[in-house]
């Protein structure tokens, strides 16, 4: 259970996400794996979390760290063996904490056996098992799709003389999930790992599971200044269809049929009004995030524009909200630079906002720490999109870096010489062993926050209603049960304040005062208040 008065254990539940990559190294080659994660669940479950993601950690060539997967049923021997993830999740439920695993079904690698069939001609068992074109008439790709990563979504096989389509990089093909071979194949993917006690997924890019059956063309965006050719158009054609709903209704019966589990999609780049329509009903999602809030800041008119769009047009649907993880900067530099504000604290304002939303949360490793996005060098980058855009992209080293457990030279993260990413000598500062001891430090205040949170029925799953949210200031209500809480916060570099007819309670503040009934809020700070 998630909170006081909430009966699905998800709804409201604040989830700890894992890249095991950067968490814990057990074995000493300098990368995390899966008894490190195991190591630290003591501390996991100290911060009062309900559950953890953990991003993949299947067989995979690493092109793009796991997120191309070889083999849906293996686990990668960098990270460990298959008795290794057995031995966490047993330990993870032994602590009272849930476990969801990253399933990338929307494509796998190129070296998975799938698409070495595939590939070899079109008459085998498995050539309609990845999306595969005839090229036009003059030998260019089918039509004019993007990949997320930069050039045509489209790479030639010689060996079928056919296009074989890739939304992200080209050893990334995409399934094919207009085959009913494919969606059984990866249904069984499902099965396999609820039966092995898992309890849930988050489903990496849920909305690019099928394409356009006749390939038109995707119009274009209108974006002035791209950073990138897939943001100069609409992926109306290449994401987003219908008959995805149709599969992620099997997705959600095979989930249900295996006890009270869930789904969490990643819809990219998705917003509020996509969230709703992939959660409405009992045959979507459980619930889904957008990019909304792991891009640039919004500003607070936007954002409760999201927040109470998502309220009125959500029917029974169910939201999760994240402002960190493995593939976007680190809030507290992101956010921070935008709204001039120190990351020391920002960390404690976006903390603060995001646990007192109506939803379920995810929280990033490092982020309870209050981490800055790491300034990692060209030549020790690992990210193909980081190498390839540098220096006007940096990629997604940066918020990958390991885990900062000691204030020592290699961060008590690893025993080898050189871990697989540099440790930040500012991440360092802000270690665990040293947050530990700080009765104010960052981690402290994420413990004392999400403790608040799980007390609180309104917080929980209270209805959800934007008071003010104009000049930098952002003020919701929060109520449930005859319970009314109000949160307040100053996102500018001014002195602000905010009168009440009665005194109200001050349950948390990061530098906001009660005066009498005037909450004084200088800059940069917030309450979360207990109103009469």
């Amino acid at each position: 259970m998630a909170g006081a008065g909430n009966e699905i254990w998800w709804r409201g539940a604040v989830l700890y996400q894992i890249y095991p990559r950067s968490f814990m190294d057990a074995n000493g080659d300098g990368v995390g794996d899966l008894k490190g994660v195991t190591s630290k669940l003591d501390y996991v479950k100290s911060l009062g979390v309900d559950g953890v993601w953990l991003s993949p950690f299947f067989k995979s060539p690493m092109r793009d760290f796991g997120y191309d997967i070889s083999d849906y049923r293996a686990v990668d021997p960098m990270f460990g063996t298959q008795g290794d993830f057995e031995a966490l999740l047993k330990a993870a439920h032994d602590r009272g904490l849930k476990v969801i695993i990253d399933q990338v079904w929307s494509h796998t690698s190129s070296d998975h056996e799938w698409f070495q069939q595939s590939r070899q001609d079109r008459t085998n068992d498995k050539a309609d098992w990845y999306v595969w074109a005839d090229p036009k008439p003059d030998g260019s790709p089918p039509n004019n799709w993007q990949a997320w990563f930069g050039g045509p979504a489209w790479t030639w096989e010689p060996r079928r003389r056919q296009y074989y389509l890739h939304n992200f990089l080209t050893t990334q093909p995409d399934l094919n999930f207009r085959s009913e071979a494919v969606r059984a194949a990866i249904l069984d993917v499902a099965r396999y790992w609820l039966t092995m006690g898992v309890d849930g997924f988050r489903l990496d890019v849920a909305n690019y599971y099928v394409h356009d059956a006749e390939l038109r063309d995707n119009p274009p965006s209108g974006d002035p200044k791209p950073a990138l050719p897939r943001n100069m158009q609409v992926h109306a054609f290449n994401s987003n269809q219908p008959e995805t709903l149709d599969f992620i209704a099997k997705v959600r019966e095979r989930v249900d049929g295996h006890g009270p589990n869930m789904t969490v999609g990643e819809l990219a780049p998705g917003s509020y009004s996509l969230m709703a329509e992939y959660t409405k009903g009992q045959q979507r999602l459980h619930t889904a995030y957008s990019f909304d809030f792991l891009g640039a800041w919004p500003g607070v008119e936007k954002m409760a524009d999201i927040l109470t769009q998502w309220r009125e047009g959500a029917d029974d649907g169910w939201p999760s909200w994240a402002f960190s993880n493995h593939d976007v900067a680190r809030v507290t530099t992101r956010w921070a630079e935008a709204i001039g504000c120190p990351p020391p604290r920002a960390a404690p304002l976006f903390m603060s906002l995001l646990l007192a939303l109506r939803g379920t949360i995810f929280l990033y490793q490092g982020e309870e720490l209050g981490l800055p996005e790491s300034d990692v060098p060209f030549d020790k980058l690992q990210d193909p999109w980081g190498i390839a855009g540098w220096p006007a992209t940096k990629g997604r080293d940066g918020c990958r870096t390991p885990m900062p457990w000691k204030d020592e030279t290699l961060a008590g993260f690893t025993r080898a010489k050189e871990p697989w990413l540099p440790i930040d000598a500012r991440q360092r500062l802000l270690a665990v062993d040293k947050q530990e001891k700080l009765a104010e430090s960052m981690l402290h205040t994420t413990r004392r926050l999400i403790e608040l949170r799980k007390a609180s029925p309104a917080l929980v799953s209270g209805a959800f209603r934007v008071i003010e949210a104009a000049n930098g200031l952002l003020v919701f209500d929060r109520e449930r049960d005859g319970e009314h809480i109000q949160c307040v916060f100053n996102f500018t570099n001014s002195d602000t304040s905010r009168a009440y007819a009665a005194k109200p309670v001050v349950l948390w503040s990061a530098e906001a005062v009660l005066n009498g009934a005037t909450l004084m809020l200088p800059p940069f700070s917030a309450a979360i208040l207990k109103l009469s």
